[in-house]
């Protein structure tokens, strides 16, 4: 079965990319010129272009053109979304690695954040997540298990931890901090960095209708990984 055209030039676009033909910053080809090459309409080229953007693959400058953008990867500051989503929407092999899998005590930070007594039981995933191999993020979660009794049942080498949240106590609410960090020695192996690398922390919790789902640490290297936002204001 043939490729819709703009999934045609989505993967003409990153192909190019990918092979160093078309390095950071350069150009490339504009809706009309993609219309004549792919014999398509202007609103398909738009849309190949506009989810490459989205991804945080390209860079659209009004009056200027659209680039490749920086390469690093790119998450929303705005939104909560799947990790595995974004990778694969950049075009790029998703894989993980489950290491641990728990239930443990709840420390008083711990407990504090799920909203459950200090030293009750809680569930305890850590997960490091691959961007075409390479780690992009060591993923530490803390589960209320009166929310979410089966998580020590599941497989996330088949689904995320997010995927399986998202179904199960769907995400009311969410908070998060982002900071620069040192990593220590254990997640420097894990995300296979020296120490003298910065490394980008994200601290979040999920809120569903009925409580406080899930406490997570997520870190990433500094050179692969940075966020993005886009606001628009009225009025």
């Amino acid at each position: 079965m043939a490729l819709a055209k703009f999934a045609q030039i989505k993967q003409f676009i990153l192909a190019h990319i990918e092979s160093g033909q078309w390095q950071e910053n350069a150009r490339v080809p504009s809706e009309n010129q993609l219309t004549e090459l792919f014999h398509c309409s202007r609103m398909t080229a738009r849309r190949a272009l506009t989810e490459l953007v989205e991804a945080g693959i390209l860079e659209r400058t009004q009056g200027l053109g659209t680039f490749v953008a920086g390469l690093k990867s790119q998450s929303s500051l705005l939104t909560i979304r799947n990790i595995a989503d974004e990778i694969k929407e950049r075009g790029h092999g998703y894989s993980v690695k489950q290491l641990e899998l728990a239930a443990v005590e709840a420390s008083a930070p711990i407990a504090i954040a799920l909203g459950l007594d200090i030293g009750s039981q809680v569930f305890y995933s850590v997960l490091v997540h691959c961007e075409q191999g390479l780690p992009l993020q060591v993923e530490e979660r803390f589960v209320n298990p009166k929310l979410v009794p089966d998580y020590l049942k599941q497989d996330f080498s088949q689904q995320t931890p997010h995927e399986y949240l998202s179904l199960v106590a769907p995400l009311t609410e969410a908070r998060h901090t982002v900071e620069a960090i040192v990593a220590n020695e254990q997640i420097q192996q894990r995300l296979g960095i020296n120490a003298s690398e910065p490394c980008l922390q994200i601290i979040r919790r999920t809120w569903s209708k009925l409580g406080v789902v899930s406490f997570a640490r997520l870190v990433h290297p500094g050179s692969k990984f940075r966020l993005g936002g886009h606001l628009t204001f009225k009025g």
